[in-house]
Order: C-alpha cells, then sequence, then structure tokens
C-alpha cells in the first residue's frame, strides 16, 4: 500500500543545480516545493568546472543561447550576492575574465575566426599576442602563440553554489525528499505528481523535471511529451597547486584542434578538464581520457605535471536535440522541463531560476527565455 504525502504547490524531480535554482526561485515567489533526488548535487554539478563563458563557448549559429547566456552571466553578481547573503556561505565566484590561447598557428587561425564572430554579435572581446599572454599568465608555455581575453567571462564554484543553494532552499521552507521518483502520475490528461521508489506519492499543482540526462527515464511519461536528453560524458582532473605554480586566470585553450580548461580555485585547487564523449550512461574514467587532458595541458602549462593530484571524475551533461535548454511548459498540462542544458549548467542557473520561477507563477516565460521552450521541438 502506498501512502499519499501532503501536496506542495510545486514537485522538482531532480537536484542538481537547476533543480535547486528553481526551487529557491519560486520559493521566493511564495510557492511551497518539495525537491524528490536521492542524491542531491551528487552528479553534473558536482563534477563541473563551473566556468562562466558565453563568449569563450560561443559557436556558430547559437546566437540565442548566446543572448540567454549573456543575460544569466550578466545576472550573476546580483544572483551571488543575494544567495551569500542570505546563506552567510561563499561560492567561489570571480568575474575577472577568461583566457583564451592558442597552441599553434592553426589554432591561432580557429580564435581569430572566432574573434571576428563575436564582434559581428557585438560581443567584447581582446586579441592578444603570445607575449601579451604569457604577461598576463607567466606560467604559459613559450609555445603559445595567441590567444583572446573575454574580459567579462568568469567562473564559479560548482561545489560551493549547489551547497548554497541547498541551504537557500531550506531558508524558503522548501522540502528534499531523499528519494528516486519513479512514475509520473498523470489524471485526466494532467500531471499531478510523482511516483517515489517507496510507493509514496508526491502530488502537486505543477511538475518540473530537472533530472539532467535521466529526465526521459520516468515511468509514465506520454509519448513525445519530452524530447529526447542524452547523456554527454565528460572526464575531468583536479590538481593541487603549490604556491609558486599558481595559476592566475581560467584558461581555455586549444591544441591542435582539442579544447581544454583549466579553472583555478582561491586555494590552489586547479579544475582540468574536460572529455565530450557519446557513450550513453557509462561513467568510467579512463587512462586514455585522463591522458588526453594532460598531454593538451602541458602544452600549454608545462608545470602542470608537477602538481598534485587530488581527484578525477566522470560527470554525464544532459544534451537536449540541439544541445540548448528546454524551459518551461510542455504539451502536457501540469508538466514544465528544466531540462537539457548541455555543457551551459552553470552558467544559466540565474536565467533558469528567474525563468521557471515567472512560469511557475504567471504562466509566462521571460522574452530571453521564450526561443527554448520544450514545444520547439513539436
Amino acid at each position: 500500500m502506498s501512502s499519499e504525502v501532503p501536496g506542495p504547490d510545486v514537485v522538482i524531480v531532480g537536484a542538481g543545480v537547476i533543480g535547486l535554482v528553481t526551487a529557491w526561485r519560486a520559493g521566493l515567489r511564495g510557492l511551497s516545493v518539495t525537491l524528490v533526488d536521492p542524491e542531491p548535487a551528487a552528479h553534473a554539478s558536482h563534477v563541473a568546472a563551473g566556468m562562466l563563458t558565453p563568449v569563450s563557448e560561443l559557436t556558430y549559429g547559437e546566437e540565442p543561447l548566446l543572448r540567454l547566456g549573456l543575460a544569466s552571466r550578466d545576472r550573476y553578481p546580483e544572483f551571488v550576492s543575494e544567495l551569500e547573503d542570505v546563506t552567510g556561505m561563499t561560492t567561489g565566484y570571480r568575474a575577472d575574465g577568461i583566457l583564451q590561447v592558442a597552441f599553434d598557428r592553426d589554432d591561432l587561425g580557429f580564435l581569430e575566426d572566432l574573434r571576428r564572430f563575436q564582434e559581428s554579435l557585438g560581443v567584447r572581446t581582446e586579441a592578444l599576442t603570445g607575449r601579451e599572454c604569457r604577461r598576463l599568465e607567466p606560467l604559459l608555455a613559450p609555445s603559445v602563440r595567441g590567444g583572446l581575453l573575454a574580459p567579462d567571462d568568469g567562473s564559479i564554484d560548482p561545489r560551493r553554489l549547489t551547497a548554497a543553494l541547498l541551504a537557500a532552499v531550506g531558508r524558503v521552507g522548501g522540502e528534499l525528499v531523499r528519494e528516486r521518483a519513479t512514475e509520473l502520475l498523470v489524471e485526466r490528461d494532467t500531471a499531478v505528481g510523482v511516483r517515489l521508489a517507496n510507493g509514496d506519492e508526491v502530488r502537486a499543482a505543477t511538475v518540473v523535471l530537472a533530472a539532467g540526462p535521466w529526465v526521459c527515464g520516468l515511468g509514465g511519461l506520454p509519448p513525445g511529451v519530452v524530447p529526447q536528453v542524452r547523456p554527454v560524458k565528460g572526464q575531468v582532473l583536479r590538481l593541487r597547486a603549490r604556491s609558486g605554480l599558481r595559476l592566475r586566470w581560467c584558461t581555455r585553450g586549444v591544441v591542435r584542434g582539442s579544447s581544454v580548461y583549466l579553472v583555478p580555485r582561491a586555494d590552489g585547487e586547479i579544475v582540468l578538464g574536460a572529455t565530450q564523449e557519446e557513450l550513453g550512461f557509462d561513467t568510467t574514467v579512463t587512462a586514455g581520457g585522463l591522458w588526453e587532458l594532460l598531454r593538451d595541458a602541458r602544452e600549454l602549462l608545462p608545470g602542470i605535471t608537477e602538481l598534485e593530484f587530488t581527484e578525477v571524475n566522470a560527470g554525464l551533461r544532459p544534451g537536449s536535440p540541439d544541445n540548448a535548454p528546454m524551459l518551461g511548459p510542455t504539451a502536457l498540462p501540469g508538466l514544465q522541463l528544466a531540462a537539457g542544458h548541455f555543457r551551459h549548467g552553470i552558467l544559466l542557473t540565474p536565467v533558469t531560476g528567474d525563468a521557471l520561477a515567472e512560469t511557475l507563477t504567471t504562466g509566462v516565460l521571460p522574452d530571453v527565455a521564450k526561443p527554448f521552450t520544450p514545444e520547439r521541438f513539436s
């Protein structure tokens, strides 16, 4: 026999960074919220490096996603200030720019093409010679040919961010149920809650699916309501620097066409990543994946092999059919999505929280989020 849990206004399936920010912002709007997740903040949010780079991540044909990313990046200072004030916790937020560097002449040509495209969209970047790159970041190899500075980009520590969001959800009265949701409850063609692995039910006026690459695995979903979300594996290394080897800048590199990034923390940690592998739900850490990361990083920072090795992880990014997020109502009344953020989950945290809180309370998405409704795939 199952028992029925008294229902909140909103039940959110998934307590990664996207589910957590949705719960916090909805709670601030006066909605009662329950999060359902057996392992909150334990998957992609735990592995992520935390670069806030709508400019450095920009690719051709993604102008609406760029606008969404810029809106979220520009929201971050106020968002972090509010979150840290409410919780008394730090998030490791930095807004001092991203340095993107090229290993060889072909890599530099790629960055130059990217810079011209960015300029055509009104995005601010600065072209640098190899010498100027090394002046900013003395640990860079003499072979670095040049690069770009994105002065408005930054980074945050996702582990600190999710810890603060968990605390903030508690401040607004949000409830966390550490159980797995197994089935969407649908009555009279309307989503009315979820069934848990222990047999309990959590009923709510609205269900939000924010379960990353597992969003389509919930039983009871009517066919075609939730577009397919695929897992994209990323392997990440964590190193620790001695005082003489501290990296000054959050650095992205292009090495013979491959991308690598190094994100420094104030305590000396450096996060090195990330591979991008279409291997289903495999989270195996492989020698080959780590070797590729260290090989490319060493071309840019020869001293990296002297750093202390502290941790290695593999996470699963949630990729939608067009690698852009799906935000807001679905074709099924009572069911909304906050899913498919792919590489951009940490960057898009503030704008996602605000967009979902708006549609949960008014039924209308903000203009910047309207291109990302799930129904664009209908």
